[in-house]
């Protein structure tokens, strides 16, 4: 799955293309933090099975914000973010709820997916596949089945909810990704599990990160 620091660097290539003027050190770090929001629905795990990737990644999350948002800028006397920070902070803080949306949530719908409407309604989905163009199939995708659905059969039409399925993460007692070490449970030593704290697991995820490190360096100077 995309790491924290994968997120935070699409988030400011994002935040680099849309505040204009209005990027800086103080902007970058608000949009960085909202960013991060999401995948704090981790620490929750060990006390509410399956709460990753769905508590703080369902789109009620970000439609929720931006509720709050529009209301205190639109529909209020006075507007206490405008009044507060200005038109700059009123266009930080809608960057930085479309940051939630583009850079913390959607990339995690295309890899392993996501509880969108958690919780009105538990299940996960994803969003995967492909399109090209084929000189002898015409044109293929595979993100939207357009087939007749086949008869359920089995656990394994079963829909993922947070009752039958949750992301292993490094604070389970049992990571998804791991190594024993002896401990057969006759006196021998004890189990040794390897814990990975993923910072890039794919060359293109390797890729954004140090881009979106440029990009914003450059930008933060300019500013």
């Amino acid at each position: 799955m995309p790491s924290t620091l994968v997120h935070v660097s699409i988030a400011l290539l994002l935040a680099a293309a849309l505040l204009g003027e209005s990027f800086d050190g103080r902007s970058a770090l608000v949009v960085a933090a909202a960013t991060v929001l999401p995948d704090l629905d981790v620490a929750l795990e060990p006390l509410l099975s399956g709460a990753h990737r769905s508590v703080g990644h369902t789109f009620l999350f970000p439609a929720l914000l931006l509720a709050v948002l529009v209301w205190d800028v639109r529909f209020r006397s006075q507007s206490a973010l405008r009044e507060r920070y200005g038109a700059r902070g009123v266009e930080v803080a809608f960057v930085a709820v479309a940051c939630v949306v583009g850079a913390a949530i959607v990339p995690d719908l295309v890899v392993g997916g996501i509880n969108a409407l958690y919780p009105i309604h538990d299940q996960f989905y994803t969003v995967d596949g492909r399109l090209f163009y084929s000189t002898d199939r015409g044109w293929v995708q595979t993100f939207v089945d357009l087939s007749p659905p086949e008869p359920e059969s089995g656990s394994g039409s079963q829909p993922r909810t947070t009752r039958n399925f949750d992301f292993r993460t490094v604070l389970d007692a049992e990571p998804t990704l791991g190594v024993e070490n002896g401990g057969d449970g006759g006196g021998g030593e004890p189990q040794r599990v390897e814990r990975l704290f993923p910072v890039a697991m794919t060359g293109f995820r390797a890729w954004l990160i140090p881009l979106a490190a440029f990009v914003t360096a450059v930008r933060l100077r300019r500013a």
